[in-house]
């Protein structure tokens, strides 16, 4: 399956922002952005003297490219899902990252069984969880109400998940997540809302990319 593979510390640098797309590396001193809070390349220290205003085409690239990174969604799956935002009823900017947050990746991410959405991605296709006592390698599955969630019964014996249920009770899911330490579960007992999304968006920027 495509998805990026070049270095993430980039996309943070330039994006001008922290997307946390590395787990605890992100909340160290080793961050890209403690130590170089500019653009990649060549003349990304430029940018701090430039006062060009950038164009309104420009602030919409930008942010759409930004969602997409942080979720890890290629274009054509983020296209796909802007569009079943907008034939739901509401916002279409908060339908789309409503969608987004009920992606089986990120729903691990949430959990805490991931230190990041990537880590989650590539866990559920390995097979270790299960949607409703059915193995799911599916990324991009869309999670509803009265789900459940859990790891899969070989994969508990792992180490990784034994150190993991260790750490399971630090965790504070979103409201919509009844997390289980104990069995390694957890129920969707909700929806999304705009608000549980932690990093900062403007999706009515998205919107109006897509609607040029």
């Amino acid at each position: 399956m495509a998805r990026y593979r070049g270095p993430v510390c980039k996309l943070c640098r330039l994006e001008r922002q922290k997307l946390f797309l590395k787990g605890e590396r992100c909340y160290s001193p080793k961050c890209a952005m403690e130590r170089r809070d500019y653009p990649p390349g060549e003349h990304g220290q430029l940018a701090r003297f430039r006062r060009r205003r950038p164009s309104d085409y420009y602030l919409q690239l930008r942010e759409k490219q930004k969602v997409r990174n942080v979720y890890g969604v290629l274009e054509r799956q983020f296209r796909r899902y802007f569009r079943m935002a907008e034939r739901m009823p509401g916002l279409t900017g908060e339908n789309l990252l409503i969608l987004l947050e009920r992606r089986l990746d990120n729903v691990v991410y949430r959990l805490g069984f991931a230190d990041s959405r990537a880590q989650a991605r590539q866990l559920v296709q390995h097979g270790h969880f299960v949607v409703n006592n059915r193995r799911t390698t599916i990324p991009s599955y869309l999670i509803r109400e009265g789900d459940i969630i859990a790891v899969r019964e070989g994969s508990q014996k792992r180490t990784y998940f034994k150190n993991r249920a260790e750490m399971l009770d630090a965790q504070h899911p979103p409201h919509w997540l009844s997390l289980d330490p104990g069995t390694l579960s957890a129920r969707v007992v909700g929806k999304p809302r705009r608000e549980d999304v932690d990093i900062p968006f403007e999706e009515g920027l998205v919107v109006g990319y897509y609607s040029r």
